[in-house]
């Protein structure tokens, strides 16, 4: 623990140092941090923080006829379908805080909400088609985009084993005012993390990425933080590509996304959630490179594939992730 700590210090220093060094590099992916959270960020996501935590207080225990097939097959609770709304429509980090607000109310186990980390905490709509609908000469990209990321985080919520537990006990939500608090707090801890990473991508930008071939300097920008990433889709010249890195980014979120995430939800184990994210990258980049190279066959057989691996993880694993309620 010492020895973390001295670490810590001197990367602290070393940060200082550099900030006196070059402060004009730093002061400017402040600026252009501070605009992204105003201008895409804080518009985007705030609204549906909002709703998410507002949606899982109001509809969690209640049944969701038409999402009760799909919350079977993922292996969830009872009464918990309403958090697929916040995971698919939210946006990040949305989901994962309407499953820790569940947690938190005492309608999940610890177990049952590690799980459902790696798969409902996705891209949410507004984003995505935000970002994506000027990358590529064909809007049809953006819904192909979605379904691709939709379908992925599905794959892993069938792969990552688990055992459909007994219903949730219905919590009373809290507040409104409580809930417009968490959804201030969760925007502020977001958008401390958009532009501290701006400032870092500044800085990598200027001494080492302009070095580097465009697609791995989008591809290293877009594992930092998704925002830029995204932005940075065109220098890639290439659509077809330009299509691969975008999938790839928005499944695995990037390390600001999960620092955000790892910011909003205290008390969770953290390990199934870098599973979930790295099956549903590999997902994604297999799926869009046999898109865009028009590979349609290998769709049913990815599904295929998900069913035999669903099979040979239950006899691996058994029931050793404990989901009870």
């Amino acid at each position: 623990m010492e020895r973390r700590k001295y670490l810590y210090g001197i990367g602290a220093a070393a940060g200082m140092l550099v900030l006196i060094l070059d402060g004009k590099t730093a002061l400017a992916g402040a600026r252009s941090g501070i605009a992204l959270c105003l201008m895409t960020v804080i518009p985007t996501l705030f609204p549906f923080i909002v709703l998410s935590v507002l949606l899982s207080g109001a509809l969690l225990g209640a049944s969701i006829p038409p999402l009760r097939p799909v919350g079977k097959i993922l292996k969830m609770p009872a009464g918990t379908e309403s958090l697929l709304l916040c995971a698919f429509l939210g946006g990040y980090p949305s989901g994962a805080v309407a499953v820790s607000e569940a947690f938190r109310a005492g309608s999940l186990s610890k177990g049952a909400a590690e799980r459902l980390l790696s798969f409902c905490n996705n891209a949410g709509p507004a984003f995505l088609f935000g970002m994506t609908l000027s990358l590529f000469p064909d809007a049809g990209a953006a819904w192909l985009l979605w379904g691709i990321h939709i379908l992925s985080a599905l794959a892993v919520g069938i792969l990552i084993p688990g055992k459909e537990s007994s219903p949730v006990k219905l919590k009373k939500g809290g507040s409104s005012i409580g809930v417009i608090k968490k959804a201030i707090t969760v925007m502020a801890t977001v958008c401390a993390w958009v532009i501290l990473f701006r400032i870092i991508i500044a800085f990598l930008d200027r001494w080492i990425l302009w070095l580097l071939p465009p697609e791995v300097r989008v591809a290293v920008i877009g594992v930092l933080e998704l925002s830029n990433g995204c932005c940075s889709l065109t220098l890639v010249n290439d659509v077809r590509m330009r299509l691969i890195l975008c999938s790839g980014m928005l499944a695995l979120g990037g390390l600001c996304v999960t620092m955000q995430t790892v910011s909003s939800v205290r008390g969770l184990k953290m390990n199934q959630y870098y599973l979930g994210k790295i099956l549903q990258f590999v997902c994604s980049i297999l799926l869009s490179a046999a898109a865009v190279f028009h590979f349609w066959w290998f769709f049913p057989v990815f599904g295929v594939i998900v069913y035999l691996f669903t099979g040979r993880s239950k006899k691996i694993c058994g029931n050793s992730v404990p989901t009870r309620v």
